[in-house]
């Protein structure tokens, strides 16, 4: 539940973003800029999956760009949804859905599925090669040097 009032968050303040950036996109409030956001929420749950499924073979004939379409047509399909949320045509919609994609992907990054964010260090000193030691299990070491004991002592 933290997770989804996290990401809702984030959709939130990627909405704001784009009703100030994107000509031809307006919000008559706050209240309303919110909730566009929860149905472009529940939308892209629920009604993407179907879409995209459908539209499988022009989405792969388009290699993937008909997937950009869909997606306005979705942000279009929220400002006939949510009154007060109003989008002057669609190529308002298609760069308002592009600019929300983009800013919600970068700052939905740092943010793990139990609500958690994700704050990633490199360098400090430590034992690895590199004067490095990743702090996070999930990171690789590239420069890590791994010996095998039981080799030296057979050997030496």
């Amino acid at each position: 539940m933290k997770g989804f009032l996290l990401r809702w968050l984030i959709n939130i303040a990627a909405m704001i973003l784009v009703i100030s950036v994107v000509p031809g996109i307006h919000s008559e409030g706050r209240l309303v800029t919110v909730m566009a956001a929860l149905v472009l929420g529940l939308i892209n749950a629920t009604l993407r999956p179907i879409v995209f499924a459908l539209t499988l073979p022009l989405t792969v004939l388009s290699l993937g760009i008909f997937t950009l379409f869909m997606n306005g047509f979705f942000f279009y399909l929220v400002s006939k949804i949510v009154a007060g949320f109003v989008i002057d045509d669609f190529w308002a919609a298609f760069w308002g859905a592009l600019c929300f994609s983009v800013v919600s992907f970068f700052m939905n990054l740092f943010v793990s599925p139990q609500g958690r964010f994700k704050v990633y260090h490199y360098g400090g000193r430590g034992p690895g090669a590199g004067g490095h030691t990743p702090r996070d299990n999930n990171v690789i070491d590239v420069e890590a040097k791994v010996e095998d004991k039981d080799e030296e002592g057979k050997n030496g």
